[in-house]
């Protein structure tokens, strides 16, 4: 009931031991410019108590990457506004593309990853997250992951 990336798609391997890139299982930096967190993309499976769930990378300013990782095991953490960010994690059974599509992060308790509020427009992933979906979407977005060819490091 989930899939996740392991990397923005603008991670790139080389980037491994430059002192202005990290990539954890949380956040990523790329060449001290750009600045993601990872979350959830959570969708209700109508006609079950089961969510499925997109482990997605989300661009933040600067200064909200900052203010999260500041705020990364601090309890209570999750009275934070939620942060502006651009999806920059491309689903491969979506078209268009789910890159840059407008979020909002919001924090939860420690050792919970943010839960990824998509913009609400007509995007199929953001009318998805809206709407619900079905356990037989739930397979076909399964087999569609296992034979992506898309480049995405799932």
């Amino acid at each position: 009931m989930n899939h996740t990336a392991e990397a923005p798609a603008v991670w790139d391997p080389a980037f491994v031991g430059a002192d202005d890139c990290l990539l954890s299982s949380d956040q990523c930096m790329v060449r001290g410019q750009h600045y993601f967190v990872k979350g959830l993309i959570e969708i209700p499976v109508v006609d079950s108590d089961e969510v499925f769930s997109w482990g997605v990378w989300v661009s933040l300013s600067r200064e909200n990457f900052a203010r999260a990782a500041d705020l990364w095991d601090s309890p209570d953490r999750e009275a934070e506004q939620p942060y502006f960010g651009w999806l920059t994690t491309d689903l491969p059974v979506y078209s268009p593309t789910t890159l840059d599509l407008k979020t909002h992060v919001h924090t939860r308790p420690v050792g919970e990853r943010p839960y990824v509020e998509l913009e609400p427009t007509d995007h199929p992933l953001a009318v998805e997250q809206r709407t619900g979906i079905t356990l037989d979407r739930v397979r076909e977005i399964a087999a569609a992951v296992l034979h992506a060819g898309s480049g995405q490091r799932w």
